[in-house]
């Protein structure tokens, strides 16, 4: 073999080895490009999903936004702002007793069950009028929705009558219907409805339950709850009648007994 034809042969060679390493170099540079942009792709999928999990856990709830309404559908016999006045009763009686409770307020349940029934007899004779506000604190303790819902089907008995919203009421408090605080049954339509079956102008109501399905009275509901919350109130249930609070025998907590009752209201319908 000549000099020649050797050095030619070096020559191609180097060149075919030039040749190989820049087509394998293009071939690394595709595949770092192609890794990095699959990297920035999945980068921005998880700052996304990030900032579409954070937007989703900031977003108002349905409950948040019935408190913020503007426009605010409330039941049939309310007044004030809101509608959040609900008196019931004979506007002859000239003294109006305070109600405040919290529908899964178990002292409430109590309260109802045991001096309830007195308190309606004393509504119906026209010895005095019950101004109710609702509230629905005991939903923070636990994040539930029992009290706003049962507030908000309250409203619904109560654009079918006054009457309607006392049995219903008394109802939601009774031994067979009331849950134990721990259980949120409350914030079930279907179990709302299944309670108002009892009473006789609520049961197969079909506007009632629709208002119910529907949460007609959602925003008025959340009204109300902040009307209590701005009443200086601290607990369920709490009687008031002239600005002054209702007690039993230990001159601390509401009348729990209808002796204790009977009591403290003849004493606040003389003074």
């Amino acid at each position: 073999m000549s000099k020649r034809n050797s050095q030619a042969n070096k020559s191609a060679a180097r060149e075919r080895l030039r040749e190989e390493r820049e087509r394998q170099a293009k071939k690394d540079r595709t595949r770092r490009q192609v890794v990095v942009g699959v990297s920035v792709v999945a980068a921005l999928a998880v700052i996304g999903g990030g900032a579409y999990g954070v937007m989703q856990l900031n977003k108002p709830g349905h409950w948040d936004e019935a408190g913020d309404a503007k426009n605010v559908t409330a039941p049939k016999n309310t007044s004030g702002e809101n509608g959040t006045t609900v008196v019931v009763g004979k506007s002859t009686a000239k003294k109006t007793l305070e109600l405040y409770e919290d529908s899964r307020c178990p002292i409430c349940a109590t309260f109802e069950q045991t001096v309830g029934e007195t308190v309606h007899k004393d509504v119906d004779a026209g010895k005095y009028k019950v101004k109710y506000v609702g509230a629905t604190f005991i939903d923070n303790s636990d994040n539930g929705e029992g009290s706003k819902n049962a507030l908000s089907a309250l409203g619904a008995a109560l654009n079918v009558s006054p009457e309607a919203f006392l049995d219903y009421k008394y109802a939601l408090y009774s031994a067979k219907y009331h849950p134990q605080e721990t259980e949120d049954k409350f914030k079930d339509d279907s179990y709302l409805i299944k309670v108002a079956d009892t009473v006789d102008a609520l049961k197969g109501n079909d506007a009632f339950q629709k208002n119910v399905k529907d949460g007609t009275y959602d925003a008025w509901a959340m009204k109300m709850s902040a009307a209590f919350d701005k009443s200086g109130v601290q607990g369920t249930p709490t009687l008031k009648m002239d600005g002054k609070a209702l007690t039993g025998s230990d001159n601390k907590n509401a009348p729990m007994t209808v002796a204790d009752f009977n009591t403290a209201i003849t004493a606040a319908l003389k003074g």
